[in-house]
């Protein structure tokens, strides 16, 4: 069972110990991303983890990386639709280190203009380099056809225009409003003393928060459903389409997951079979569920042959329409194998599970429990999963987002 130390400022603190191992996955998770942003805003959670490796009062950006890399370690960060997060992974006997720099950029960054004006330019490339990715463009177009133009419908990295504007004082008002002690959550995973855990936190976290009262999060649900689509001249058509789900707390969530491996979510799913095994009509093909604290959406993705287009869409279509008549007894125990299998395997791996226990103590306030997990997967009745594909695969629900050489919506009719 995971350690967790609450404090009375809210900060929230759990420790999994994973006997056998030698390294330490150490994160540091804030419950905001583009989701709480406003339209003014939409992209600064983005950038403020670019910048936080800029520079602090005793660090330089090459300090911070030459520090992590002269410990053997690794420093990284990742920015979310309802999350960001700090994290480092090194050996055993590097936890204080990684701890201390950790804590210095979150807490000591200085956001210098001109490093902030060079960083810029930085993430102004990362959007042109998604710009440039069709996949990424249709995903977007996706969000923005099932929640609008705002919350989860907003993308990560903003638009250009927005991210030229930003100031330290925008930033610094930003993390005033989420960076606070009650909307963190500090995960520590792997070979480690839970209490030399707590007394590093004690040292480098606890006393330097500033914010205590943490703004009104953003609830995003599902508002509308559109086909949109985006002219590029490319040599592929990119198809997206999506339903609503449930939150990723919903029970029904990990019932609706066994449902999705069947329909796409593997090489022997009826997706991935029909369109590209027997059809021929695309390289790749998948389904997959995002699931957020308020909602989900269960998606499906295909890359095809812009002149088989429609063909490719139709047979996506028919395949969507026949899990309404159920999936096969054999399709569920193959469906619940892939799916615990896969998550025991991830269950080895200190990172995923430094992120896993994060989040669910973050968005939850309980620790993850593995075994419960497990139980409920193999107690869920293939009766269970026939019921929720009625709920979710309704073809009247669906919304959609292309992208290629093109110039009209899908027509899903």
């Amino acid at each position: 069972m995971a350690y967790v130390k609450r404090y009375d400022n809210g900060l929230r603190l759990i420790v999994n110990k994973m006997e056998g191992l030698f390294s330490v996955s150490l994160g540091i998770m804030v419950k905001t991303g583009s989701i709480n942003e406003t339209e003014k805003e939409n992209g600064i959670s983005h950038f403020i983890e670019h910048c936080l490796f800029k520079g602090t009062d005793k660090r330089s950006a090459f300090k911070i990386s030459d520090d992590i890399d002269s410990i053997g370690a690794q420093i990284n960060a990742y920015t979310a639709k309802e999350t960001t997060c700090y994290y480092t992974k090194s050996t055993s006997d590097h936890l204080e280190e990684t701890m201390e720099i950790l804590s210095d950029i979150f807490f000591n960054s200085k956001f210098d203009e001109q490093e902030l004006e060079k960083e810029k330019g930085v993430v102004i490339e990362e959007i042109k380099m998604s710009e440039d990715t069709p996949e990424d463009i249709c995903f977007d177009l996706l969000a923005l056809s099932r929640f609008g133009n705002a919350g989860i419908g907003q993308t990560i990295l903003g638009p250009e225009k927005n991210i030229k504007k930003f100031t330290s004082s925008n930033i610094r008002a930003y993390m005033d409003k989420y960076y606070t002690p009650e909307n963190t959550v500090i995960s520590v995973a792997g070979k480690l003393d839970e209490r030399e855990v707590e007394d590093l936190v004690e040292q480098y976290f606890l006393p330097y928060f500033k914010s205590r009262k943490t703004a009104k999060q953003v609830v995003s649900k599902p508002v509308c459903q559109e086909n949109l689509y985006k002219y590029k001249k490319i040599e592929q058509t990119h198809i997206a389409l999506s339903v609503p789900a449930f939150d990723i707390f919903d029970k029904q969530s990990e019932i609706l997951n066994i449902a999705n491996y069947v329909f796409g979510g593997g090489m022997s799913s009826r997706l991935f079979q029909k369109v590209r095994e027997q059809l021929g009509l695309c390289y790749s093909i998948y389904s997959y569920i995002s699931a957020f604290k308020d909602s989900g959406v269960l998606e499906i993705y295909a890359g095809v042959n812009t002149a088989l287009k429609d063909k490719a869409l139709k047979a996506i279509l028919e395949e969507f329409e026949l899990m309404r008549n159920g999936i096969t007894e054999s399709e569920f125990y193959r469906a619940k194998e892939q799916i615990k299998s896969s998550f025991i395997m991830r269950q080895e791996y200190n990172s995923s599970q430094m992120m896993l226990y994060a989040k669910n103590l973050l968005f939850e306030d309980k620790v993850f429990d593995f075994d419960e997990k497990l139980k409920f997967i193999e107690n869920v009745k293939l009766e269970e999963v026939n019921d929720i594909i009625t709920k979710v695969f309704v073809k009247e629900k669906l919304s959609s987002s292309v992208v290629g050489p093109i110039r009209k919506p899908l027509n899903l009719i």
